[in-house]
């Protein structure tokens, strides 16, 4: 089924993305919450349209975006969280470190970033070491940011 995205959909794309998804998908979730449209020929005219008026807009805001993720490039970010002790126990987390940690670190560096744009490759952490995160402002701009998870003292 072809659908056109009303708004971002994780794991599946973005606003105004045409994307196939299977039909029950389409059918029982994203049409009725209103996430997406069915992909017509008028619908798909229209969407063109669309992007052409906003690709002028597009250029300033993607400017921006760049700005932001390679500012967000330069920081060395550690995040400090409870480990396990001793040497038997490893560098075994209490908990996780999720990407709303990450998000947190970037506000302490003086970086607004919605967690929504961010995922953790691999998902949540649960060991100390070095780790990389995908942090995606927009369709178009997007960098991988290394941080590294340490044991609280």
């Amino acid at each position: 089924m072809e659908l056109i995205l009303k708004q971002d959909v994780e794991n599946v794309g973005f606003k105004d993305d045409v994307v196939t998804v299977k039909n029950g998908y389409g059918r029982n979730f994203l049409i009725p919450t209103g996430q997406a449209i069915l992909a017509t020929k008028s619908a798909k005219k229209a969407l063109e349209e669309t992007l052409k008026q906003r690709a002028f807009k597009d250029k300033k805001v993607i400017e921006e975006a760049n700005k932001t993720l390679e500012a967000l490039k330069q920081l060395d970010i550690k995040i400090a969280a409870k480990a396990t002790e001793g040497a038997s126990a490893g560098d075994k987390l209490f908990g996780s470190v999720t990407k709303l940690d990450l998000v947190e670190a970037f506000e302490k560096e003086g970086h607004t970033v919605d967690k929504k744009y961010v995922s953790i490759v691999g998902g949540n952490i649960k060991r100390l070491g070095l780790y990389t995160a995908t942090v995606r402002l927009h369709r178009e701009a997007s960098t991988d940011i290394e941080f590294e998870v340490v044991a609280q003292s």
